[in-house]
Order: C-alpha cells, then structure tokens, then sequence
C-alpha cells in the first residue's frame, strides 16, 4: 500500500496467509474512534466474514503509543443529541461484527486502551498487552457509560462485582492487573506482542478450520443460554462437521501418520 493511500486510509487491511491484519491508523490522535473509522471498519470486518480463506484475524493501533483511547472527543462536541445516538449505535453494531466474526479474534494492545477501544478488544476472543498497557472503562469520568457493550461483556468475562468496581470508578488499570483479573491472556513486551498474538494464531489455522468456527460459535451462544440448551447447539455445532471434507481429511491423515491439509471445506 502506498504511503499517500495509507494516510488517507483510517483502517489497514493486510492478509498474510490465512492471517488478516487490521489496524486502527490514526496514531496522531490516538486511534480513537470517529465515524469514518467505524465506517471503514464495518467494511473491513463483513469483507473478512465472508473470506473462507481467512482463518484468523489480529487488531491492533498504529504506532506504538495506543491501541485505541475510544470516542473521538473532539468530533463528539460537534454532534447534535440525534448524531451521538446515532454514533452509539454505530460503534456497538461495529462491535458486535467484532464479536461475531465466525474467524478467531485476537486483540494486539500496544499501548492506551480506553472507553471504546477497551470495548473492541472486549469484543475479540483473545487478549494480549504491552506490559507498559494501560486500560479501562472510562465512561463516567466524562459523565456517561459505556455504550458499546462495555457493561455487559467485562461483568460476563471477569465477574459482576469487579467489572461494577472498574466502570463505576473509571479506573484505569496496568497489564499486569488487567491479566490477575483475566482480561488478558497474557503480557509481554512490545517487541514481542505481534508474533505472540502470531504464534497463538498459527497454533490454532493449524486445526480444521471449520472445527474451530464452530468451537467459537458453541461456547459463544451456549454461554449465554442454560446448560441443556448450550449442549443442544453443541450438538448442532458438531453436526455441521459431519459432513466435511476436513473431517474426512483428518481421519486419513491419522491412519497415514501425516499432518492433515485441511481445506475449509
């Protein structure tokens, strides 16, 4: 990508492999969210939904100051009341493609990760941070909440108890307290925070790619139902598998005593 087209550009895109990239590019202002970025990223997430070939997907923020500080303020004190709820639902929508991709997401934290942007990695499966990383809803420091699934998903990952402690009082917590109370999958330094995230990838694209989708879609809506439910869609989770060429593929590859080459199909 030419540099001219990068800086007009307020997501990257990249594929390396079967491994997409996306980047928040806007390192001058933080990476934080206005509404071109939401625009472009809701492109980028329902392109990446749709590629078979993409098996799984890294976020992180340019630069090497911030992952992504939320809201952009200063095009928040230009909206009306009907814009600002009309951006809301735009960053929560974004958000939920986020979680919702049928791919493996991992989140890349770099550096400052505030308000909205806690709230997308919230939105990805895995978590992992610079130990000079900083977190946190910060909502109500500036007199309001957080309005892109931040109130549900930490109390869902961490507890109901800590998660009020956290968003009731703004904090803003270190890498090493966001991994104690399990936000984080792990810390690590910068110069080793991408090819961890890209080693955790690779472990998982080696797997029936079509098994690991349907993984992620069992655990995800059967936690949210009751035990006998969460088993039903298990078994419909596993009965998509069935008929697959990969299941087929991995069994004559364990007779074979040969690593399967599984296709995504």
């Amino acid at each position: 990508m030419g540099n001219e087209v990068a800086a007009k550009t307020k997501v990257l895109f990249e594929k390396e492999g079967h491994l997409a990239y996306v980047t928040l590019n806007r390192p001058d202002e933080l990476n934080c969210f206005d509404y071109e970025v939401l625009t472009q990223l809701e492109g980028i997430l329902d392109q990446i939904r749709f590629d078979k070939g993409i098996r799984a997907v890294i976020f992180t923020g340019a630069g090497d100051r911030s992952f992504s500080t939320g809201a952009d303020l200063k095009e928040r004190r230009t909206m009306s009341e009907a814009q600002v709820r009309q951006f809301i639902h735009k960053i929560r929508s974004v958000f939920d493609m986020v979680e919702e991709l049928p791919q493996p997401t991992i989140a890349a934290i770099n550096g400052f990760c505030f308000g909205g942007g806690f709230e997308m990695a919230l939105a990805c499966d895995f978590r992992y941070a610079v130990d000079s990383a900083n977190m946190g809803l910060t909502e109500v420091s500036l007199a309001i909440i957080p309005g892109a699934g931040g109130t549900q998903r930490l109390p869902r990952l961490i507890g109901k108890g800590k998660a009020k402690e956290l968003i009731f009082t703004g904090r803003r917590i270190d890498a090493v307290t966001a991994e104690k109370l399990g936000i984080l999958n792990g810390v690590t330094t910068r110069e080793d925070l991408l090819p961890k995230c890209r080693g955790l990838a690779e472990e998982i694209m080696q797997n029936g790619p079509l098994a690991v989708m349907q993984a992620k879609y069992a655990i995800n809506y059967g936690m949210e139902a009751d035990l006998k439910t969460g088993l039903k869609i298990e078994t419909k989770a596993y009965e998509v598998i069935i008929p697959t060429k990969d299941r087929i593929e991995a069994l004559n590859a364990f007779s074979e005593k040969r690593k399967p080459e599984f296709k995504g199909e």
